[in-house]
């Protein structure tokens, strides 16, 4: 499982998370920093990663295009790192089932609301 915080997140989050997620990387690290959301999204399609973001533009080039990669979409409004670092940790679980679970028809995107619902 591979998770690319989109530019919103702060490159922090993804050094604390390296000890809970198998491989996960900012965009900075990634080469695509300021790059559009376009060129995030198409590294995500060919390289195998799933982006969390808290940018509605890539959940619509899912929708648009399909999956992959799938979104982990925080709609919640502005969170502080440890927030986003507790709420990745807590639906561990349910994001590492959405990455792999290609049975089911899913919309491409696992949505994390403010009152800490997840929906897929």
């Amino acid at each position: 499982m591979k998770l690319l915080l989109d530019q919103n997140i702060s490159f922090r989050v993804a050094k604390k998370l390296k000890s809970h997620f198998a491989v996960v990387e900012g965009v900075r690290e990634c080469g695509l920093y300021n790059k559009d959301d376009r060129a995030i999204w198409d590294f995500c399609r060919q390289n195998g990663y799933t982006v969390v973001t808290f940018d509605e533009d890539l959940f619509d080039l899912t929708i648009l295009h399909g999956p992959p990669p799938k979104i982990v979409w925080f709609r919640t409004g502005n969170l502080s790192n440890d927030q986003i670092i507790e709420l990745l940790i807590r639906y561990k679980a349910t994001i590492e089932f959405f990455i792999q679970d290609n049975s089911m028809e899913l919309d491409g995107c696992l949505a994390i609301y403010q009152n800490g619902t997840v929906h897929l």
